[in-house]
């Protein structure tokens, strides 16, 4: 623990336990850059100084999920209020006018431009997708534009664009206002790495207009390239970076080749029609997406786990109108508070077109292999024979791209019928899923799924990771979800999944929370179905079942849990949530439990579940610890692997080896 006295760079915004503010306090004679989490939602301006005893960890330390994220950023520390903030009201300089004026330009859109398109437009200008909803921002990774609501190379070009009218194609005009223009707005979206590289570039073009020097493209990219890496050598594991700097480089590497390739096939004219202009630009649009996804494509299947097929139909159809967006959306920032009016007329508009982007994801989102997912090891095989067949013509030079398109095409389904089979193939399948310190099982039996729980470190990630799985096995509804109980990290993912993913009935205990807990799933899904467990109950999955053992009432919340068995002929499993010794006791003198060949151990591996009377009981073969890596709680005991061990049962985590899956 320690005092620190902390200057807010931005106002607080409210978190799940709380609040957060980025700032800076002086430790030596140095002054980092930190995050500070406050346990109320504070209300804490720009320039304003927080006084209070905080515990400090470095951001890669304590096993956090994303230390890349805030040292790429320039956060090096991470700050956890620990007892009273006193917060001092400061005055704000000239530093902190780029966060002025977001906070300002975030307030305009927010009154100016309706609904759900406010969201957007904060997330097309600024790169804040905070109010974008986790549907929304789903879509557009499936569909492949993602990068329309992170500030990159697109929006610099289309500020570059204005400003370049606006300065009458000047040369020297335009890098008077343009190069502080430039600066500014990265400075006010927060300088992140890929606005940042387009920014750099940009100036480079400028310079080189004003002094009548030449512009090499790929001298300039990697020159911002170098420029950010000795500014801040941990830029390079940025994501944003990364695909910032692939994207470009396929452009410059391959539209060039695209576009003489698609001319080929169109005849040419000698006069300049409306057509032929309209045919040019559609070739261009075509070439420039194909090039940049060719480099980017690799990142996002390891960064992410999607490769979405649909992007270069949803980017023809949508990023031609992303300027008059973007533009708009400046308009509005600009001259609100003068003219309130135009504004409102202004910010209507804006929304019929963003109305339109939602409609084509909306639209293209819907079809199954919108995009594959590299949780199936055959998306990741013929990712890797596209880009061996990709490298064979770029090193042979052989000409024969339609050949070369059809074969990825057929290897692509092949993939895809694969992936479909393999689980089906199956008639008793376990899986824990890798979701971090949580609980995602799936029990799948002659082509029906059933799923027990749905949390993990990160409730988003956690159905976004169970979803990608279902997905990438031709997974498109599940038969039924089972919940333990109510703690987050084995429902916090619920919410999520149901927006994605078609569930026929959620079992849940009937037990306090279930009610908060149904509102809560009600007020993303008016039509879910619920089933209470008040007694057991057993459910048919294939030519298997499963017995859902209804939870004893009173007590803890993990002692107030259902527990599940799953069987199909001579294959048994036992998942008791996070039960503890004593329920494990009861559950065994009141049930009567077979030999199990899987046990999902209790509790994450918790000294005080998964009782030696259980494990004589029912002899497992097999333990499955579903267990996040460096957890805070020391997930799973010493004690536990040692009478897993005592029992012959060989113990699998998920932790130290990824998902654990049983075939029977």
């Amino acid at each position: 623990m320690q005092e620190i006295v902390f200057r807010a760079s931005n106002s607080a915004w409210e978190t799940e336990r709380g609040s957060a503010v980025d700032g800076t306090i002086r430790l030596g004679r140095r002054n980092y850059k930190i995050r500070l989490y406050l346990k109320e939602n504070n209300p804490v301006c720009i320039g304003d100084f927080v006084k209070t005893t905080a515990k400090l960890r470095l951001t890669d330390e304590g096993g956090s999920k994303e230390p890349t994220f805030h040292r790429t950023n320039g956060i090096l520390l991470l700050a956890y209020q620990a007892g009273d903030a006193v917060i001092e009201q400061g005055k704000s300089g000239i530093r902190d006018l780029p966060g002025i004026l977001r906070e300002k330009s975030l307030e305009l859109i927010e009154r100016f431009i309706p609904g759900e398109s406010a969201g957007f437009a904060k997330a097309l200008l600024l790169s804040d997708r905070s109010d974008m909803s986790y549907l929304r921002s789903t879509q557009f990774s499936v569909t492949g534009i993602s990068h329309i609501v992170a500030v990159s190379g697109l929006h610099v070009t289309i500020l570059f664009a204005l400003l370049y009218f606006l300065a009458g194609k000047h040369r020297y005009i335009t890098a008077v206002i343009g190069i502080p223009s430039l600066v500014m707005f990265a400075a006010v979206a927060g300088f992140v790495p890929s606005v940042t590289r387009a920014s750099i570039m940009q100036i480079l073009v400028m310079l080189a207009l004003a002094l009548n020097r030449e512009y090499d493209p790929p001298t300039a990219l990697s020159f911002s390239a170098l420029a950010m890496l000795i500014w801040n050598p941990l830029v390079i594991a940025a994501v944003g970076f990364q695909l910032s700097v692939a994207a470009v480089a396929g452009i410059f590497l391959f539209s060039g080749k695209i576009r003489n390739w698609l001319n080929t096939f169109v005849p040419q004219g000698q006069k300049r029609s409306t057509y032929q202009k309209l045919r040019a630009w559609m070739i261009t649009s075509v070439s420039v997406t194909l090039s940049a996804t060719m480099m980017t494509m690799p990142l996002t299947a390891v960064y992410f786990g999607t490769v979405s097929l649909a992007a270069p139909i949803t980017n023809l159809l949508v990023v031609p109108i992303v300027g008059c967006i973007f533009y708009g959306i400046a308009l509005v920032c600009l001259f609100g508070n003068l003219l309130p009016v135009a504004a409102g007329l202004v910010g209507w508009g804006l929304s019929v077109l963003i109305g339109y982007i939602f409609a084509v994801t909306d639209f293209l989102a819907s079809f199954p292999l919108a995009a594959v997912y590299t949780r199936s090891i055959y998306i990741v095989f013929w990712l890797i024979f596209c880009y061996i067949i990709f490298t064979y013509l770029l090193v042979t030079q052989k000409k024969k791209p339609v050949l070369s398109a059809v074969l990825c095409g057929a290897a692509l389904l092949i993939a895809i019928a694969a992936s479909y089979a393999e689980v089906r193939q199956d008639d008793y399948r376990v899986t824990a899923l890798d979701v971090g310190q949580g609980q995602s099982i799936l029990l799948q039996c002659n082509g029906e799924t059933y799923m027990v729980d749905c949390g993990g470190s990160y409730g988003k990630n956690a159905a976004d990771y169970a979803v990608r799985t279902l997905l990438s096995q031709g997974i498109f509804r599940l038969k039924g979800l089972i919940l333990s109980h109510y703690d987050e990290d084995h429902v916090g993912g619920v919410e999520y999944l149901v927006q994605r993913m078609g569930i026929d009935t959620i079992y849940l205990p009937d037990v306090e929370g279930m009610s908060a807990f149904q509102e809560r799933i009600r007020h993303v899904d008016e039509s879910m179905q619920f089933c209470p467990i008040n007694q057991d109950m057993e459910l048919s999955i294939g030519e298997g079942k499963i017995t859902i053992f209804a939870p004893e009432q009173g007590g803890s919340s993990n002692d107030s849990g259902a527990s599940v068995l799953f069987q199909r002929e001579k294959y048994d499993t036992l998942i008791t949530g996070d039960m503890s010794m004593v329920k494990e006791r009861q559950l065994i003198q009141d049930r009567q439990l077979p030999d199990c060949e899987v046990l999902v151990v209790g509790h994450h591996g918790s000294k005080n579940s998964t009782a030696e009377e259980l494990l004589y009981s029912i002899a497992p073969d097999v333990a499955m610890i579903s267990v996040g890596l460096h957890n805070a709680y020391g997930h799973p005991s010493e004690e536990v692997i040692s009478r897993l061990m005592a029992y012959g049962c060989q113990a699998f985590r998920t932790d130290l080896m990824g998902d654990i899956i049983y075939r029977g």
